[in-house]
């Protein structure tokens, strides 16, 4: 876009979304960039449906970079301080609010406890000191979990089935297939992992990056939960948007 057709974007029925992923780890089989992809595609699947309802909707540059402490160790993981994460998306919705975009709603896909903290930081700080509306859906809170793959629900979903299918449906020449093909499942839950204090992929039992049953993913299911994606994130806009109409 052009600066003028950022401008004519904005207005009372406009809706920035900014997708956002890591850098990190994930199995041998994927790259580097997966929760990035994801995002995007999330971002996309909701921006059509929004567009549909009506709205005025941009998909920013995705941001790439996050707190990304689990993988940490290993190669090619980059990961920010907590803060400085909060403070990106921030000063980002800011701009956006300052430019007069109406709600700003964040397309994660990367599940780092501390990642999703600073989120929820970010979401609180953008509300009280800029009175801007944020949908964030948090996809391991309700009601947005249960709608998502058996193997996310069960916490083995880290370049797993969930992952690995959308992925496939996304960016198949970015998937390690002879590899991923040949990887036995790797059902330990990270979620569990981390309601007992684990800090690391290693620690929860994945030596390699992955949890889950990546052997198992299809083109399908990947197209398949990226419809849902979408459609969480239209829901989470529309129930912000009632929420910061009933509060004026």
């Amino acid at each position: 876009m052009t600066w003028e057709e950022a401008r004519a974007a904005a207005g009372p029925r406009s809706v920035a979304i900014l997708p956002v992923g890591a850098i990190e780890a994930h199995g041998p089989h994927l790259p580097l960039e997966t929760d990035v992809i994801i995002a995007q595609a999330m971002a996309r699947a909701g921006a059509e449906r929004l567009a549909a309802r009506g709205m005025s909707v941009v998909v920013l540059p995705a941001l790439p970079f996050t707190t990304a402490r689990f993988a940490e160790t290993f190669a090619g993981t980059l990961s920010l301080q907590p803060a400085t994460a909060t403070a990106l998306v921030a000063d980002l919705a800011a701009g956006l609010a300052r430019h007069g975009f109406a709600i700003v709603a964040i397309a994660n896909a990367h599940l780092d406890p501390a990642h999703l903290a600073s989120l929820e930081r970010a979401a609180g700080d953008i509300r009280r000191e800029l009175g801007l509306p944020v949908a964030f859906p948090n996809l391991t809170l309700k009601p947005w979990a249960p709608r998502l793959s058996e193997e996310f629900r069960s916490g083995a979903c880290h370049a797993g089935q969930f992952e690995t299918s959308i992925v496939l449906a996304e960016r198949p020449e970015l998937v390690r297939d002879g590899i991923r093909a040949a990887l036995p499942p790797n059902p330990a839950s990270l979620s569990r992992a981390i309601r007992d204090g684990k800090q690391s992929f290693e620690e929860a039992g994945g030596s390699r990056a992955y949890f889950g049953y990546p052997a198992q993913a299809t083109a399908e299911e990947g197209r398949a939960t990226v419809e849902t994606l979408g459609a969480i994130l239209e829901e989470a806009v529309q129930a912000e948007l009632g929420a910061a109409s009933e509060a004026r």
